[in-house]
């Protein structure tokens, strides 16, 4: 029996060009209604999940950061997990170095070095805040929640995590989009988070389902009872999963609710 559903916001539940459809909401509400409890993990800050369960009608618990933040609806921090200041500020320099574009998460907050393209393509309509800073050494990395590095190549991006993977072990590094490479704490995890919440809750890992289309949610669908991907989601994290579902567009979300929640009560 499924007792928590945890679930992705992009190109899980949600899309540029949709948003996210009033059949998904209904059937986010409608879990929370049962008593099934609903959780949004997301490599977003606070407070752009926190937008997202608000647009839903939802309160529930927050992943964020991937998993280096678990916050409780209200802004509560459950859990956090920050990236080493040391190892930080050593990967900045150098991604300066070669032109890489950096977003810096700190406290929740967002800091740029560059107010360019990147920085807009990516706050696109998320309705996120971010601030420019002449440097990022001007800031206390004390509670550093990640590291984004963007570039409009797949290769690179692909190369640039081995490369970061080899050089640090100790951190996490990861794919979130074609464009995204994403640095944390080595414990900062959706699978990691989910195994928090089931805990704090009282749910084993059996009771969970998890739902996500891209590498970052690998470790979550491995760690949930019943791991689905996206049909629009990446061939590693299929490879991984226990069922894939259908796209984003087609309602993926909604059919898996109703092939391993309940039979038909979310309208397709």
């Amino acid at each position: 029996m499924i007792k928590m559903v945890v679930t992705d916001i992009d190109g899980t539940i949600y899309t540029p060009e949709t948003g996210i459809k009033q059949n998904t909401k209904d059937c986010l509400k409608e879990l929370c209604n049962k008593g099934i409890i609903v959780a949004i993990a997301t490599g977003r800050t606070y407070g752009s999940a926190k937008s997202v369960a608000d647009k839903i009608g939802i309160k529930c618990p927050l992943i964020c950061y991937q998993g280096g933040l678990v916050n409780s609806y209200e802004g509560e921090i459950l859990n956090a997990k920050y990236l080493n200041p040391v190892i930080a500020r050593e990967i900045i320099e150098d991604f300066r170095k070669r032109k890489i574009h950096l977003n810096v998460y700190v406290e929740d907050k967002l800091y740029v070095e560059e107010d360019d393209d990147y920085i807009k393509d990516y706050i696109g309509d998320k309705g996120i805040d971010y601030f420019k800073v002449n440097s990022f050494n001007e800031l206390d990395f004390r509670k550093l929640n990640k590291l984004l590095a963007i570039k409009y190549d797949t290769q690179f991006i692909d190369n640039l995590i081995k490369e970061l993977r080899e050089k640090y072990p100790s951190i996490y590094s990861v794919k979130s989009y074609k464009y995204f490479c994403e640095i944390a704490n080595k414990e900062a995890t959706k699978g990691n988070a989910i195994k928090f919440l089931g805990e704090k809750y009282g749910i084993k890992t059996e009771e969970i389902m998890a739902i996500g289309d891209q590498n970052n949610d690998i470790e979550m669908i491995e760690t949930a009872g019943i791991g689905v991907a996206m049909g629009n989601g990446t061939e590693e994290i299929k490879k991984n999963a226990d069922f894939i579902t259908d796209t984003v567009e087609n309602d993926g979300f909604i059919k898996a609710v109703n092939k391993f929640v309940w039979e038909k009560t979310c309208t397709e």
